[in-house]
C-alpha cells in the first residue's frame, strides 16, 4: 500500500513537473514573439491618434443583439476599419475572443488565450475591491465563471487585463454614438496600448494596420523552436 502510494505521488509530481515546463516553454515562446513585433506595436495608434474615446465603464456582458441589429452593427463596423485602413486578424468564436484577442497583441499569437484568462482571473481575485462593485452577481461566482474556458469576456475583464498587464486597451467598436473605447490601467501609467475591434456584444477580433498584417502574414520559419 505505501510503496503504490509513492509511485502514485512520484508519477504525479512528475506530470506536474511536465506540464510545467509545457507552461515555461509556452511562455518562453511568446515572450520572444513579443520581442520580435515591439516595433510594430505604435501603427495602430498613429493611425487613429485623433480620435477621441468615451469614458469607460467597466460592466458585465448584456443580451446579444437581434439578427437584424447585429448585421447593422458589423456593416458600421466593416466601414470604419476600411475609413482608417486597418485590418482584424480574426480569432476564433468560440467564447474565447475576446482573450485570443488579447493573447495576439501581447504575443502576436491567440494560443495563449489560457495563460491570458488565468492571469486576468488572478487580477480580478487578488484586487477584488476594484472590481466588485461593477459586478451585480456574488463575486465569487463571477471570478469562477470567469475562469472557465468559452465563457465570455466582458469589460470588466478588459479592465482587469488593462490593470493586470499595465496596458491601455483600446477598442475600435460597431457602437452607433462612438467608435473608438480607451480602457486605462487605473494604478499606473499605461506601457503599452493593446488593439481589438469590437463587434458590440458578439466578437472581438485583434486589430492591426491593413499593411502591417499583410506583411506578417507572410510565412516566417520559426527559428526559435529548434
Amino acid at each position: 500500500m505505501n510503496r503504490y502510494n509513492d509511485e502514485g505521488a512520484s508519477s504525479s509530481s512528475t506530470s506536474q513537473s511536465s506540464q510545467q515546463t509545457e507552461t515555461d516553454d509556452d511562455r518562453m515562446i511568446a515572450i520572444v514573439l513579443s520581442e520580435e513585433y515591439a516595433n510594430m506595436d505604435n501603427a495602430v495608434a498613429k493611425r487613429l491618434s485623433s480620435l477621441s474615446s468615451i469614458p469607460h465603464v467597466p460592466r458585465i456582458n448584456t443580451c446579444i443583439p437581434n439578427y437584424n441589429d447585429a448585421s447593422f452593427d458589423h456593416e458600421r463596423l466593416f466601414q470604419r476599419l476600411n475609413a482608417y485602413g486597418l485590418q482584424e486578424k480574426k480569432v476564433s468564436g468560440d467564447g474565447n475572443c475576446q482573450f485570443r484577442a488579447l493573447s495576439d497583441q501581447l504575443f502576436r499569437s491567440p494560443e495563449y488565450h489560457k495563460n491570458v484568462r488565468k492571469d486576468v482571473v488572478r487580477q480580478l481575485k487578488e484586487f477584488r475591491s476594484l472590481y466588485e462593485g461593477y459586478v451585480p452577481m456574488k463575486y465569487k461566482k463571477y471570478c469562477k465563471k470567469m475562469a472557465k474556458s468559452g465563457e465570455w469576456g466582458d469589460h470588466v475583464t478588459l479592465q482587469a487585463a488593462a490593470d493586470k498587464f499595465v496596458a491601455k486597451v483600446c477598442l475600435l467598436t460597431s457602437f452607433r454614438d462612438t467608435c473608438f473605447v480607451e480602457i486605462i490601467p487605473q494604478s499606473e501609467a499605461p506601457q503599452r496600448e493593446l488593439w481589438l475591434s469590437f463587434w458590440s456584444e458578439v466578437h472581438y477580433n485583434s486589430l492591426y494596420d491593413a499593411q502591417e498584417l499583410a506583411v506578417r502574414s507572410k510565412p516566417r520559419k520559426k527559428h526559435w523552436l529548434f
